[in-house]
């Protein structure tokens, strides 16, 4: 019970500060449950999928998820549910990764700070009353708070690095 133990731990740890953070969007405990007894199954039984397998991750939410909407940051789009998974997403899965939310971003990723006419402000841990960067909002404060090991964002123009470096987490 060392994975499920371990995504408890991480989800208390998002339970605690997401009402001041706000990093989190389409968050799922539940199906994040599930799939870490099937993971805590296979290394039990010596047949992980890879080294991900049953490691805690977010998403950046312009990255599409099957059945889950992708607002892009914005009032200005009309949500509606992915109809399959993104290939950051599919390999996530492949490999066993705990999916257990996706992150918020401003609108349409064109901001270097966390302002979205959708999600609501996300705040840098550090001092709540600034922001953790942008476009990878979301992605930067839960790294930054600890609400697990791993958090995927995109990138053009500093759209990880800024959160990165206003955070004081590293990126690649």
């Amino acid at each position: 019970s060392d994975l499920v133990e371990a995504l408890g731990a991480v989800l208390a740890l998002v339970e605690r500060w997401e009402t001041h953070l706000r990093a989190t969007y389409a968050f799922d405990p539940e199906g994040a449950y599930a799939v870490a007894r099937a993971s805590e199954t296979r290394w039990r039984e010596r047949r992980p999928l890879s080294a991900l397998d049953g490691v805690p991750v977010t998403v950046k939410e312009n990255i599409a998820s099957k059945g889950v909407p992708v607002p892009l940051g914005t009032l200005a789009t009309t949500p509606i549910e992915a109809l399959e998974d993104a290939p950051p997403i599919a390999r996530l899965r492949e490999a066993g990764a705990v999916i257990f939310s996706k992150t918020t971003m401003p609108d349409y990723g064109m901001l270097s700070s966390s302002l979205s006419s959708f999600h609501p402000l996300t705040r840098n841990p550090w001092d709540l009353t600034k922001t953790p960067g942008g476009s990878s909002s979301g992605a930067g404060a839960a790294a930054a708070a600890g609400y697990g090991p791993l958090h995927i964002g995109t990138d053009i123009g500093g759209s990880v690095r800024l959160p990165a470096s206003w955070c004081g987490i590293f990126t690649l």
